[in-house]
């Protein structure tokens, strides 16, 4: 079945919300929607052996549930049946809700949770009281949704399209329940493709995406593993905040045959539900939220790190409270096999700000540094903007394992991507162009081939590293007792708390010195100004001395050095960093590029790198655009002026015109 079909169905549905206008708010349609989509696919699902399993449920009547419970599997076919000999077509006109939670209440318990994560029950009543459940009942009835018309992948993108709809409609974010197809399959095609020694025959491999949302990435992956190798048998995980989101994946892992137990509802940062070192997977993918603060579970997280450091999953550092991302990431790498055991490959979406936002020494510096001193990193590849439903940011998959290939280690490929798309003839949302199988194909084929092309470029690791190091200069003040300096000495917050007789012996005391004389030398200043200030019985504290003195300079190039205890005081205000690349001396690097422009300058040895103690404080950042940029020369001035003169003299022609 094509996408305009699945398009069509897809229509067909959402045109049913039309009887929901004026008794429902929009942001409750799919509420309604989306579960009752979920009732109509399960029941074409278990059709053919519906009449099985009615006669298996008589002949074992009284028998215990578990027992009962397997016959009734094994005639359903599935990994969940319905005992009832209801459908949505024969529900009574006159008690529709009562049959229909009859109906819903005799699916096996799996199914049965997944319209309890929906608050079902609730809306039919809903439905019932304002005499629009049997209308919306009949219309589901005949939504052409069996197997035969649409396969589990297609499912997948009509209620993805239902979601996107919904959300639209009712201003949330759809872009947090799934991934784009295209998309999803870029990444898992990146991440699985020439994984021949995972995938020999009658091997067990496991996916996991700790963001499952409706199971896309699941789905692609395991229809992607299937395509290679058949005779591979495929385990799902995933974890899943949003309860809609979950019970459709949940529906979807069931129909599939998937071991849903293996599908879990929460916050995965706060509370990861497949922790234990038996939760190691062979894939992970994952497209976490974008630029989504996790203040809400700061304290879970905090701890985590704190109490735990790197015998938990946030070891290597926490980012800032505003974005997540690299939190999720984290969490990937804490699920890695042993690369013994053939190690783990993860596929993760992320905006930009993961590759460089954060300076030396922050806890995103620091996860970077963790990832590529540790040789994770393979692959990361530019996507281009406005492919997204929810957002036209620049977006990057990143490709990690903790098994490279021999050519691979100590590498990083860099693959622009971002002029790999077509338009689509309609927007969806923000998702304005997409990614053809060709286009697909080919960022798959650059980035196996793993040669320097000019969209693909490979570094060692060493090159995304830096120390900051901290330039200290002197401090040059002259002193000056004029009546403007007085005045912004009287301002400062010490003397400003003084009471009037102190303030008063204070300003006499600084007018009785010479006001003509500027003085470049703070050390004979500071006698002249105690003498003075001894002599009209001001004695003021250190810092109150310190704040007269403050008011009474200015910034002197001229200036003799500041010192302190027999040092040279540093400027803050001209104190700068730069950022050494790695394997370079910070000394050589000093002579060289500061010493020529700032010859007293020197380097801050107190600012020190707490992993090895070396000078400079180490960070790591991965300037991405910054190697595909291409200088694009200006246009001749010539060529500016005659088009200028060509616009001017158009509209003095447009001018002359009116005026005639």
């Amino acid at each position: 079945m094509n996408t305009e079909n699945h398009s069509q169905t897809a229509a067909f549905l959402w045109s049913i919300a039309d009887l929901l206008r004026g008794d429902f708010k929009q942001s409750q349609y799919g509420r309604i929607i989306l579960p009752f989509t979920l009732l109509r696919r399960m029941e074409c699902v278990l059709a053919p052996t519906k009449e099985a399993v009615i006669r298996e449920h008589y002949a074992q009547e009284g028998r215990p549930d578990l027992v009962r419970e397997r016959f009734l599997l094994r005639a359903s076919g599935h990994d969940f049946y319905n005992a009832s000999k209801l459908t949505l077509e024969t529900l009574s006109d006159t008690q529709t809700a009562a049959d229909l939670m009859s109906y819903v209440q005799s699916f096996s318990k799996e199914a049965r949770e997944i319209f309890e994560h929906f608050e079902f029950e609730n809306f039919v009543q809903q439905l019932s009281a304002a005499n629009l459940l049997y209308q919306v009942v009949q219309r589901f009835a005949v939504a052409p949704l069996s197997p035969a018309d649409i396969s589990n992948r297609g499912m997948g993108i009509i209620f993805e399209e239902l979601i996107r709809k919904f959300a639209e409609s009712s201003n949330e974010t759809a872009g947090e329940h799934f991934t784009p197809r295209d998309i999803v399959h870029l990444t898992t095609s990146l991440v699985i493709t020439g994984q021949d020694d995972k995938l020999k025959p009658n091997s067990i491999v496991t996916i996991y995406d700790p963001t499952a949302g409706t199971g896309g990435f699941l789905s692609e992956g395991d229809e992607y593993i299937q395509s290679i190798s058949q005779q591979v048998t495929v385990s799902l995980h995933g974890q899943e905040l949003n309860p809609e989101s979950f019970a459709i994946c949940k529906a979807d892992m069931l129909i599939k045959g998937q071991d849903v137990s293996n599908i879990k509802l929460g916050n995965t940062l706060s509370n990861d539900q497949l922790a234990g070192p038996e939760h190691r997977f062979d894939f992970m993918l994952s497209n976490p939220p974008f630029g989504v603060e996790w203040k809400k579970v700061q304290r879970q997280i905090t701890d985590e790190h704190t109490d735990k450091g790197f015998n938990g999953r946030f070891g290597p550092g926490l980012p800032r409270v505003s974005d997540g991302s690299l939190l999720f990431l984290l969490h990937l790498v804490s699920k890695m096999r042993d690369p013994r055991e053939g190690g783990s490959r993860i596929g993760i979406i992320l905006n930009g700000s993961p590759l460089f936002t954060g300076g030396a020494g922050s806890g995103e510096s620091e996860i970077r540094r963790y990832l590529l001193q540790n040789d994770m990193v393979e692959a990361i590849i530019a996507l281009p903007t406005d492919m997204f439903y929810n957002t036209g940011i620049a977006t990057y998959v990143w490709v990690l394992s903790n098994n490279k290939t021999a050519a691979r280690k100590g590498k990083v490929q860099l693959i622009d991507g971002s002029q790999h798309f077509a338009k689509m003839r309609k927007s969806l949302g923000s998702k304005r162009q997409y990614l053809t199988e060709e286009q697909i194909d080919e960022l798959v084929r650059l980035y196996g081939r793993f040669e320097e092309t000019p969209q693909s470029k490979i570094f060692p690791v060493e090159a995304f590293g830096y120390r900051r190091i901290t330039v200290e200069r002197p401090l040059r003040l002259n002193f000056q007792v004029s009546s403007q300096r007085i005045e912004k000495v009287l301002e400062e917050k010490a003397i400003a708390k003084l009471e009037a007789p102190a303030r008063q012996r204070l300003i006499e005391a600084l007018q009785s010195m010479d006001e003509s004389q500027l003085h470049r030398n703070r050390e004979q200043f500071s006698k002249l100004l105690k003498k003075a200030l001894s002599a009209h019985d001001v004695s003021p504290s250190a810092p109150e001395l310190k704040a007269i003195l403050n008011g009474l300079s200015e910034r002197d190039p001229e200036a003799d050095i500041c010192m302190v205890k027999g040092q040279p005081e540093a400027d803050a205000g001209l104190r700068d960093n730069e950022n050494v690349p790695l394997g370079e001396s910070v000394y050589d690097y000093f002579v060289r590029e500061v010493k020529p422009h700032v010859p007293d300058a020197w380097i801050d040895e107190s600012k020190t790198d707490v992993q090895d103690g070396e000078v400079g404080v180490v960070g790591f950042e991965i300037p991405f655009n910054r190697h595909f940029y291409v200088f694009q020369p200006p246009r001749p001035l010539e060529e500016i002026d005659r088009d200028l003169k060509a616009c001017t003299d158009r509209i003095k022609q447009m001018i002359e015109g009116l005026s005639a």
